[in-house]
Parts: C-alpha cells; sequence; structure tokens
C-alpha cells in the first residue's frame, strides 16, 4: 500500500512496511487503553453485588466508556497529526501513517461519542450525566488542563473517579465515599508516576516533551506521591476495616490489604530511576509508568497481584454468603 507523502513527514515507506500496522480502523481507537475502563466493574465488586444485573449493566458502562474514550483519542490524533509525524512512535499511529484518513477518523469520532451520550441517557440518567461530564472533562483537559501543572494530574484522576462512578449508576449501587477517595487518591498516584516517568525518560533520552513538564521536578512529584499514596493506603484500610466505618459488607477485606500495599510499591519500583535507565535499553517507547494502561498487560507480578486481589475477594464473597464470616 503506497502512502500518502508530506513534507513534515519523515518516517519512510520502507519503514512503515517493515512493520505494518493490522487493522488499522481499530487500532486507531488504541484498544489497548480500553484498560483504564476496567474500573467500571470496581462498583459491583466492591459492594459484594455479584449478580448477572450487575455484571450486564458494569459491561453496559464499560462499553459506552470505550466509545466515548476511543472519540476522544480519534480526535487527539487528528488535531496532532502534524506533530505526531515528526514523532518516532506517534508517527506509526495510524492516521498519522496515513491508514485512515482525517474525515474517516471524523465520522468515527462523532458517531463513537453521539452514541456513548445517546445509550448512556437512555440507560439512566445518572450514567447519562457520568458520560457527558467524562466528555466535558476530556475537551477541558484536551484544550487546557493537559498544559496546566497540577490540575493535569487532577483532571486525569477526576477521569477515573468517573469512571467507577459510572459503573455505580449502570448499577444502581450506592458507592461508600471511602471507595470513591481511595479511587481518587490511587489515580492522582498512578498519574504523579506518569509524570515521573515522563521526567526520567526526558533525563535519559532528551528530545522534545510536553510543555507541562517543564513546570514539575522529581522532587515535587516525591512529595506529592508521599501524599497520595498515604491517601490511598490509609483510604483503603478504612474502607476494607467493614460496615461500622461504610466501607466494605465485612471486616475480612482486610486480609486483601497486602495485594493492595504490594501493588502501589511494585508500581513505584517501575518508575525507580535504576529500572527505568535498565527498560530504556531494551524498550524503545519507554518506561512502563509512562503509559498505566499497559501494566496490566506487560507486568506479571502486578498481573498476578490483581488476580490474586479479585480471587481473594470472591472467597470472601462466597464465605460471607454461607455465612462462615460475618
Amino acid at each position: 500500500m503506497k502512502m500518502p507523502r508530506s513534507p513534515s513527514f519523515k518516517q519512510s515507506s520502507t519503514e512503515l512496511a517493515a512493520s505494518p500496522i493490522k487493522f488499522p480502523y481499530i487500532k486507531a481507537l488504541r484498544p489497548r487503553q480500553w484498560t483504564k475502563n476496567l474500573i467500571v466493574f470496581a462498583a459491583p465488586l466492591f459492594a459484594f453485588s455479584i449478580n448477572l444485573e450487575s455484571l450486564l449493566g458494569s459491561l453496559l458502562a464499560f462499553a459506552l466508556f470505550c466509545l466515548t474514550s476511543s472519540s476522544f483519542y480519534l480526535l487527539n490524533d487528528i488535531a496532532d497529526v502534524e506533530a505526531d509525524r515528526l514523532h518516532p512512535v506517534k508517527s506509526k499511529r495510524p492516521i498519522a501513517a496515513g491508514l485512515v484518513s482525517v474525515p474517516a477518523a471524523m465520522i468515527m469520532a462523532v458517531c463513537l461519542l453521539a452514541t456513548g451520550l445517546i445509550v448512556g441517557w437512555l440507560r439512566s440518567p445518572y450514567l447519562g450525566a457520568t458520560i457527558t461530564a467524562y466528555a466535558l472533562l476530556q475537551i477541558a483537559y484536551n484544550l487546557r488542563l493537559k498544559r496546566t501543572v497540577i490540575l493535569d494530574i487532577i483532571a486525569i484522576a477526576m477521569g477515573f473517579v468517573l469512571r467507577a462512578y459510572a459503573g455505580a449508576a449502570a448499577t444502581n449501587i450506592v458507592l461508600s465515599p471511602w471507595f470513591l477517595l481511595c479511587t481518587a487518591m490511587l489515580a492522582l498516584f498512578l498519574g504523579v508516576e506518569k509524570r515521573k516517568a515522563e521526567l526520567r525518560l526526558l533525563s535519559i533520552r532528551g528530545g522534545k516533551t510536553r510543555s507541562v513538564l517543564k513546570r514539575y521536578s522529581l522532587p515535587l512529584l516525591s512529595r506529592m506521591e508521599n501524599t497520595v499514596t498515604t491517601g490511598a493506603v490509609m483510604t483503603y484500610a478504612i474502607w476494607s476495616s467493614g460496615p461500622q466505618v461504610r466501607g466494605a459488607s465485612t471486616p475480612w477485606m482486610l486480609v486483601t490489604l497486602p495485594f493492595v500495599l504490594y501493588g502501589v510499591f511494585r508500581y513505584q519500583l517501575l518508575s525507580d530511576p535504576q529500572e527505568i535507565a535498565r527498560k530504556s535499553d531494551i524498550d524503545d517507547e519507554g518506561g512502563q509508568t509512562e503509559r498505566p494502561e499497559e501494566i496490566l498487560l506487560k507486568d506479571l507480578p502486578i498481573l498476578l497481584t490483581v488476580l490474586s486481589w479479585i480471587i481473594t475477594s470472591f472467597v470472601i464473597l462466597f464465605l460471607k454468603r454461607q455465612g462462615l464470616i460475618e
């Protein structure tokens, strides 16, 4: 397939032929980033409301957030197409590579966004309002917030909180305030770790970077990390303490606290300077904590930790339903 030329498009067709992009229209939706939307399943899981109705509601919320988030990925790639063509990695994206035309991408983005909003409002006013709030947040983030220090990380965290709330709205579950606070703290933690990884990769490789990183420093991010890490662990510990604090339905959820601690510490290891320096020698696209959506897909210890947390939680739920524990 012959690639269209552009004066600013420095990647040759030979390079593209050497690493062909399969299913470009699907890849343009960035399905790997859909792992972020799995948090919609947290509401029924944390509420111990595991049944067919909650599963179907969560699946719907997951699908709608995938449609909505993909619409903004397309719009971002359209807006940044010329800059992406100069980037060693982003130039391989379908729109920048010329495998998906800008008009086609625009039509896809509009259809996906409209579907997400319309179906969300038809399912539930709360779900529709949540998806609408997420869409407005994405507009604000791309127009301004992603270039505003501190607010960029808060905006990322709000996106995760809205996803979690969407899972509750789609299943008519009332969330514990400790659950929402824990979600916010963990999301802030991921945002801080992402910025730390970007700064460290910049110091290793140099080159161009996003403008907001000029306002951050590693000491500042380390202090922010300490605050949100403590907040995340404490709010989870309080939630898992049981119903007496409006948390989990059983205090036996404290058994899962070690998994949370290990997951947080493992993530911090992946953002450690020496770890990033080591990985940068074998990973052409940078450290994993720069792309939180890929952690579950690539880091086996964290994947096993998440699976262990899920299995332990289901065992506790089963024992509670059998009346073997309170």
